[in-house]
């Protein structure tokens, strides 16, 4: 609401005459309690303008982007509201008494995030799992997620290395408090492409209390050219050091540095400060060749740059606006490899070292402008770093940052190359060809939207960014940069909260320009940008798909499918994500009615398989995990197995039923029993130096992935169990360095996926007879047309991978996709075709009767189940 010019009642603070003005008005805003339920967020003052940010409680708990704002005028010592906005949340009935405390917590997050990591990557080679990728837990207290009624929480941060690759990890993890099932995960490392309290007080502390003043020193940049840097001598180290201390006056003890990676790796870095990172340092002010060629020269006058635009530009006190300390890090690497990337940890800047192509990533102003905006970002609107939130981050980001380097290089805006990001980073290539985004590539809702799960890119943060930064750059084009850029920034800071999407940011933005004062030319303007860009009300009803919807808003997090004998299974929540999932079933062909298969007990029912007779699943609960069974004519429900964690892998085929669990450490194991005597359960692996992985069942043989020590070497081999003899039929033995993956298996074959040559964005799905004779490539890991498989599941007429196409940008090709292997006229199985042109992401297949397959479907923006009966054949 703008336009109230009313005054708020008589107060001490800002804060309090906000939450007064709410309370004097409960008719039109709905808050029943401003004083209990909504505390003070922050204030940010311009002149005689004050924006107060108020954080929505339930029952003292925060509320995830529960966030109001209440916008006023200071004048003859009064208050005058002149607008409102935000999110405050009225259906919330949750009740906030935990139960389960934050050990088990932390413990059921860390086990959450190896699961996924380890589900969407099996390539984290033989020795992934091992200590030194420990995943260590922060909790952060309770957390209410205000879908409904609301879900109660526990907020934990995971941070660590993954398993593939050594990438940073720093999750955040939404638990369940009552049930103990993580409802919601996402990155919390703003990185500059999709890829992939700190230690360190004391050095902050003596750097503080150093009384030496600042010395104007001097540096070449990559490209050349000589720079004014503003550094500081420091006596204990007998040398200079980029320590700015001219610019923050807020607080003496705050200033910009830049600080040398010392070969540290970029997951040495995120969410963390090691002991021994020492400022860049220089035995003369004129800083030399070694600080040229990190970067960081470029990284600490391109701080002073982005600083000063902050300040200059909206009397900003540094990027959290009270003065914080600016650290960026340079020279970061990827387990000591080159690292082509960039992020913002929630403390810090930390630059990739760069390739033999791209020069270190603090080279680019516009890098440097965009990392140092998401800093800006999270102290004031705090946009959620996943889907459509997570993408306004992203492209504000873009904007700012490009904003900031095209007025400092002069481009003009109708110049094709002024949307570009990242241009200036190559050695050899062009601007075009070196460029990791354009804002100006024309990318609309409707012929561009990439709906994904928070797995992949947080949902889309960056795939999807250029729809809202598109619009965001024409307006800066079509009403010029200076106001185009308050109205962006005033969008930011005084009108967006955590959780908005592209259709509340177009609002914020037209707020912002009205209240601006913008005239009728430039509101037009505004208006047609986000319209050219698709971002209008309700535009995510427009997006289509080419398959059946068997079930659309299933409303989970990281639950599978199962398909057989002509039904599908699969777990949901209600509408607004606020019940714990239950297990639903149905026909594959879409008729009939839908059957519940799991109690309403408050437990989290999820990762179903069926065969046609029998549904089975897993039940979370606050005591750990149960193996749940009921056929699909009816009968009570069955607990098979309890234990303290699962994987995602569950299968039943006629009597049998096998899955994979972790014991504590994360050590994976497989496990088999019978329907008929559930007691009796035989358990592989689990074990330090035995481990096992990815089961899968059919017409009475299990195959399954196992490692082992042998003779102080570890093996890896694809095995079959003849479940009614126990014996055991080592398939293939895999290359020492060879990772194995999922499994499937038909009457006549067993199909697993490997990767051999290991990290090269390929895999290899292979097929072998059931004595392990006549192994065949389906998709080999090298050659034309390979491809990164992840997922296999085989019915009697045809075999379906998802898998992603290997290209060098994030794109819907390099989104997961089914592929289906479809007989041959000599019955090979080697014909490949696409089972759908979706063109979200598509996950969690299950095979069912001939060609038809079931799947999770993304392309909406919200997770449905689909399904089609033969291919789809070649996709443009």
């Amino acid at each position: 609401m703008d336009g109230i010019r009313e005054q708020a009642p008589a107060a001490r603070t800002a804060a309090d005459a906000a939450r007064a003005h709410l309370a004097a008005r409960k008719d039109r805003y709905r808050i029943a309690d401003p004083e209990r339920d909504l505390r003070a967020a922050g204030t940010l003052t311009a002149g005689n303008r004050e924006t107060v940010r108020l954080q929505q409680t339930h029952h003292g708990v925060p509320v995830l982007g529960g966030q109001y704002l209440v916008r006023m005028e200071r004048h003859d010592g009064r208050r005058i509201v002149t607008g409102t906005s935000g999110r405050y949340f009225t259906g919330l009935r949750t009740a906030t008494t935990a139960g389960i405390d934050d050990t088990l917590a932390v413990e059921r997050a860390v086990d959450a995030v190896r699961r996924d990591l380890a589900a969407r990557d099996f390539t984290a080679g033989p020795d992934g799992e091992d200590a030194d990728t420990a995943l260590t837990g922060t909790a952060h207290g309770l957390v209410v997620i205000p879908g409904g009624t609301g879900v109660l929480t526990r907020h934990i941060t995971v941070r660590g290395t993954g398993p593939a690759g050594g990438e940073p990890v720093l999750r955040e993890v939404y638990v369940d408090a009552r049930a103990g099932y993580p409802v919601l995960q996402y990155s919390g490392i703003r990185t500059l492409a999709a890829s992939p309290t700190a230690p360190g007080h004391a050095a902050r502390a003596a750097l503080a209390a150093d009384p030496a003043p600042g010395t104007t020193g001097s540096g070449v940049r990559l490209d050349g050219t000589t720079v004014p840097l503003a550094v500081t001598r420091d006596d204990t180290r007998d040398a200079y050091v980029l320590r700015d201390r001219t610019r923050i006056q807020s607080d003496p003890g705050h200033v910009l540095a830049t600080w040398d990676a010392g070969g540290h790796w970029a997951s040495d870095l995120s969410g963390a400060w090691p002991d021994d990172l020492r400022e860049v340092a220089s035995p003369t002010p004129r800083f030399g060749t070694d600080a040229t060629s990190s970067g960081a020269v470029d990284a600490h006058w391109a701080a002073g740059r982005v600083y000063d635009y902050y300040r200059t530009g909206f009397g900003r006190d540094s990027l959290d606006g009270h003065g914080m300390t600016v650290d960026s890090v340079v020279g970061a690497t990827d387990y000591g490899q080159p690292y082509v990337n960039a992020f913002w940890d929630g403390q810090k800047m930390v630059y990739g070292s760069g390739d033999e192509e791209y020069r270190p990533l603090s080279a680019a102003l516009d890098v440097v402008g965009h990392e140092m905006t998401h800093a800006v970002v999270s102290s004031s609107a705090g946009l959620v770093y996943a889907g459509q939130s997570g993408a306004m981050n992203e492209a504000i980001a873009d904007y700012f940052g490009n904003a900031i380097e095209a007025d400092a290089r002069g481009l003009p805006m109708d110049d094709p190359d002024s949307g570009l990001v990242g241009e200036t980073l190559c050695r050899t290539k062009g601007p075009r060809d070196c460029a990791l985004r354009d804002l100006n590539d024309g990318r609309t809702t409707a012929g561009s939207f990439l709906g994904v799960g928070f797995g992949t890119d947080n949902g889309g943060v960056h795939l999807n960014s250029t729809i809202f930064g598109g619009a965001l750059w024409d307006i800066r084009e079509e009403i010029g940069p200076e106001l185009a850029d308050a109205v962006v920034y005033k969008a930011l800071t005084e009108y967006l909260t955590p959780l908005d999407g592209f259709t509340q940011g177009r609002d914020a933005v037209l707020a912002a320009a009205k209240r601006m004062g913008a005239g009728g030319h430039a509101l037009t303007a505004v208006r047609k940008a986000f319209t050219a860009h698709g971002i209008v009300p309700h535009w995510e009803k427009a997006l289509g798909i080419d398959s059946d919807v068997l079930l659309s808003g299933v409303n989970t997090y990281d639950s599978r499918l199962g398909a057989g004998g002509g039904w599908w299974a699969a777990a949901r929540s209600d509408e607004s994500g606020s019940e714990p999932y239950s297990v639903w079933a149905g026909r594959t062909d879409g008729k009939g009615q839908l059957k519940l298969m799991s109690p309403n007990d408050g437990r989290y029912h999820v990762n179903p398989a069926t065969d046609g007779t029998t549904v089975v699943w897993q039940a979370h609960g606050p005591t750990g995990v149960d193996i749940l069974a009921q056929p699909l004519a009816g009968g009570p429900v069955r607990t098979l197995w309890h234990g303290r964690s699962t994987g995602t892998a569950l299968a039943v085929d006629g009597d049998t039923v096998t899955f994979a669990y972790y014991n504590y450490g994360g050590r994976p194991g497989v496990a088999y029993l019978s329907l008929k005597d559930p007691a009796n359960v035989v358990t592989i692996g689990g074990g330090t130096y035995h481990r096992a992985t990815f089961p899968a069942v059919g017409h009475g043989r299990i195959v399954y992935q196992d490692r082992q020590r042998v003779r102080a070497v570890y093996e890896s081999t694809t095995r079959l169990i003849d479940v009614a003899t126990g014996e055991e039929t080592v398939l293939r033995k895999a290359e020492p360095d060879a990772s194995l993956g999922p499994t499937a298996i038909t009457a006549d074959h067993v199909y697993w996926l490997l990767d051999a040559v290991g990290q090269n964005g390929t895999t290899t799905l292979r097929r072998a007879a059931l004595d392990g004779s006549d192994v065949t490539d389906l998709s080999p890991e090298t050659g034309p047309g390979a491809l990164n498989v992840s997922e296999v599941t085989a019915g009697a007429d045809a075999v379906t991978m998802v898998a992603r196409t290997p290209v060098a940008e994030v794109s819907n090709a390099a989104l997961s996709k089914l592929w289906q292997f479809i007989p041959g006229r000599k019955g090979d199985g080697t014909r490949r075709a696409r089972v759908s042109c979706d063109r979200g992401e598509q996950l969690s297949a299950a095979a069912a009767e001939g060609t038809r397959v079931v799947w999770l479907d993304a392309t909406t923006g919200t997770g449905e189940v689909v399904t089609r009966a033969r291919p789809s054949g070649t996709c443009a």
